[in-house]
């Protein structure tokens, strides 16, 4: 059933878009999370969920199968019903407890026909989930299950029910993008990451960052990607800047029961704070002393829907960053909250000529906040467009042609145009020298039979040693 998806905006490989499940008749906005809930223990319930913004949750068909009086509820009132929810409801099959415990007692045609009969909106069949840097032999032959497993749901009636169709593949992209083309081919719907959550607990956000991009490379622009486990409002702007338009975690349940305290730069525990850093109604009403005073039931899911809400608000920044073409502005603020997000943002940089296929021509503005801004692909696609500028025999770069790092030589006559109209600091380091410096090497490149000199104002060594050698290369003030 191809074609539930439909983007409406890109910024980066993010993109907003829409999610039509027809079972539901519902239409979830992406970037979207699922909330996390729990057939036997909810610390919120789905209702109040939604009424906190939820469009679509997930929920467990297989501990639902497993226990008699869940399994006659389901059965008897349909998952609707039961959890009193009215947005989309998608159940996971059973495979976390696989990965967790060896061995579940159920089929794929089993488990996708039971989440029929109960009424979910989007199924998902029995996947393996291989987990990180297991051995090749293992990730390959657990592969081959997996995709098998994939065919079969395919061939299974499921009317309007929605099927996923789980990429796995371990830490292997190769595997991850042989796996998501494989995947693609079935027709199916959803395309969840799976396999992701052991790299999320460990901060290994570079690894989460190569093996979406990886499965990325694999799918037909109108797949909505899911990132399993992915529930912490610190990573969706980078997540969703990898092109992921859907996220689940019961983070916001759990980290509430252990008394742990959602932002968007990481979490805390309640009792370290002095005062509540956020102006939702739960934060807004209370103090850490007065949070504390409450019952343990009452305190959980008052911090449970503070999670929530701080979750879903980063998703509307998100969505509205993508609308406006500043996405990866918000990436680099965001990444600052822990090193390893910035490593995960510097591998994302590594893939710019794949980001460069769906990133704008044209945004609302180009603001320089790092190192990493050189890296972007505004600043790489200004470079490639000096392959296709006419020169004159003689150029003389700082004088007849601006040179503005970190895009370097810019045309005369498109000086306030995007993004060479972008604001940077007064004081930029050697990375935008740097990158300018490419800017003229491309330039230079392109043109054989011009003549260029390029005046400079101080240009740090590392800079000037990317300048080709043919350039003559003035100071300003010197002769």
């Amino acid at each position: 059933m191809q074609g539930v998806f439909e983007s409406t905006d890109y910024d980066a490989a993010g993109r907003q878009g829409e999610l039509h499940v027809p079972r539901a008749d519902v239409t979830v906005e992406t970037p979207a999370l699922l909330p996390v809930v729990n057939p036997n223990v909810q610390t919120l319930a789905p209702a109040r969920i939604e009424d906190l913004g939820a469009e679509i949750l997930i929920t467990n068909s297989y501990i639902i199968h497993g226990d008699d009086q869940l399994r006659e509820r389901a059965l008897t009132e349909g998952l609707h019903e039961w959890l009193e929810f009215s947005g989309a409801v998608m159940t996971d099959s059973g495979s976390f407890q696989l990965a967790e415990y060896g061995d579940i007692s159920v089929t794929t045609e089993e488990i996708l026909a039971f989440q029929r009969e109960i009424g979910s909106d989007i199924g998902t069949p029995v996947d393996v989930p291989t987990p990180p840097d297991a051995g090749r032999e293992r990730a390959e032959r657990e592969l081959a299950t997996t995709q098998q497993r994939i065919e079969t749901a395919a061939a299974v009636d499921t009317g309007e029910m929605l099927v996923t169709a789980p990429i796995q593949g371990s830490t292997y992209p190769e595997l991850r993008e042989r796996a998501a083309s494989d995947a693609y081919a079935t027709g199916l719907d959803v395309y969840p990451v799976g396999a992701a959550v052991p790299l999320l607990n460990d901060y290994r956000f570079a690894d989460v960052v190569e093996i979406v991009v990886a499965a990325k490379r694999g799918l037909g622009e109108d797949a909505p990607v899911h990132l399993f486990g992915a529930g912490h409002p610190m990573m969706f702007a980078l997540a969703a800047a990898c092109g992921c338009d859907l996220f689940d975690s019961a983070a916001y349940a759990l980290y509430a029961r252990d008394d742990r305290y959602l932002t968007v730069r990481g979490t805390e525990r309640l009792g370290e704070l002095s005062e509540l850093p956020c102006s939702c109604p739960v934060c807004a009403e209370h103090t850490p002393e007065t949070l504390g005073e409450h019952s343990n039931e009452r305190r959980r899911a008052l911090l449970a829907e503070h999670n929530l809400r701080v979750s879903f608000a980063e998703l509307r920044r998100v969505r509205d960053a993508i609308r406006r073409g500043n996405l990866l502005e918000l990436v680099e603020t965001r990444v600052r909250g822990h090193p390893r997000l910035l490593d995960g943002y510097r591998r994302l940089l590594d893939a710019v000529a794949w980001l460069r296929e769906t990133d704008p021509v044209r945004k609302e503005r180009f603001f320089y906040l790092s190192a990493e801004s050189a890296r972007r692909p505004e600043v790489r696609r200004h470079h490639d467009r000096m392959g296709r500028v006419e020169t004159p025999d003689e150029v003389v770069l700082g004088q007849d042609w601006p040179v503005r790092p970190p895009f370097g030589p810019v045309p005369p006559g498109i000086e306030q145009a995007y993004p060479v109209d972008g604001t940077c600091p007064e004081r930029l380091g050697s990375a935008a020298y740097e990158a300018a410096a490419r800017g003229v090497a491309r330039l230079v490149e392109t043109h054989p039979e011009t003549s260029f000199e390029l005046r400079h104002d101080g240009w740090p060594d590392a800079a000037l040693a990317a300048v080709p050698d043919r350039v003559v290369v003035t100071r300003e003030g010197q002769s």
